[in-house]
């Protein structure tokens, strides 16, 4: 009599089929390697069908693998939903809620608000992926995704949450010392400037708005960071001027060691959006959490 693959087992195979890594998996699932690879093994045997192709670098599914894993996703999914709504009948959802947001997204919204969400729900667990370049969250097993509005796929459901958000140009007063203040953002052109680059390997070209006048610039520099927090800490050596979040800068700026400038072309706009797919039944947890975040944004 052939013993029947657990529902567990059948969780780790699309776990690993999901993230095509066997540590990434286990990561996932709170198991270890080895035993991710266990658990494959015997799903392998009792099926007698090999589902994933191994090499030392890749891991990737068969044919069989494939369409075991079109079949099971849709069944996970209930059982998902099935498991979900047994929270209706808890006074606190619990579970686990998995998010992924770029880096500065995880540091100014997500650090602060994740005490306050453990506290209010100590039932709930959460697992957030700092991630600054677009990923498929549906394909990746993430319940939600946090970015800036224009980087939100268009099949997805948007919600504003956080505060409004400014970039401010920052220096030390000794680099103010030694070279004139801009006034113009046109002035930036003589300045050595921290270049901003995206995962995508893209530089950003600093945005400025004063009225109806609007100026994206190229700005020069010998420096190019992908890090907020490291560009700060070469901006506070005094040899570049940098554009950041305020938020990040607060504290430099109110005991001097970082000094603003351009303030008057430095608006704030809309802050992080949280997205989830469409088709996708918001589960109490994450409505917990983005009503939450919303309040946040709303004090």
């Amino acid at each position: 009599m052939t013993v029947q693959p657990s529902l567990s087992h059948l969780a780790v195979f699309a776990a690993v089929a999901r993230t095509t890594s066997f540590q990434r998996a286990g990561a996932e699932t709170g198991m270890s390697t080895s035993a991710v690879s266990h658990a494959i093994r015997g799903l392998e045997e009792r099926l007698g069908v090999s589902l994933f192709n191994r090499t030392t670098r890749s891991v990737a599914l068969t044919e069989a693998g494939q369409r075991l894993l079109e079949r099971l996703t849709p069944a996970l999914r209930d059982v998902g939903d099935a498991l979900e709504e047994m929270n209706s009948f808890r006074n606190t959802p619990t579970g686990t809620l998995r998010i992924n947001a770029s880096r500065v997204a995880a540091h100014l919204l997500l650090a602060p608000l994740i005490p306050q969400f453990l506290t209010a729900y100590p039932d709930m667990h959460l697992e957030i992926v700092n991630d600054d370049g677009l990923v498929d969250i549906v394909g990746r097993g993430f319940d939600a995704g946090i970015r800036f509005e224009e980087q939100v796929p268009e099949d997805m459901v948007a919600v504003h949450i956080g505060t409004p958000l400014r970039l401010v140009v920052v220096g030390t007063p000794d680099y103010f010392a030694r070279h004139p203040a801009p006034t113009h953002p046109d002035d930036l052109l003589a300045h050595d400037c921290i270049r901003y680059r995206f995962a995508s390997g893209r530089l950003y070209r600093w945005e400025f708005e004063k009225g109806n006048a609007k100026i994206e610039m190229a700005v020069k520099g010998r420096v190019a960071l992908g890090d907020q927090d490291l560009m700060v800490r070469v901006a506070l050596s005094g040899h570049c001027l940098a554009f950041v979040f305020e938020e990040v800068v607060k504290d430099a700026i109110a005991d001097g060691r970082l000094v603003r400038v351009l303030d008057d072309w430095c608006p704030r706009f809309p802050g992080f959006t949280l997205y989830y797919p469409r088709q996708r039944r918001v589960s109490s947890a994450l409505r917990a959490f983005i009503d939450m975040a919303k309040a946040t944004r709303a004090t």
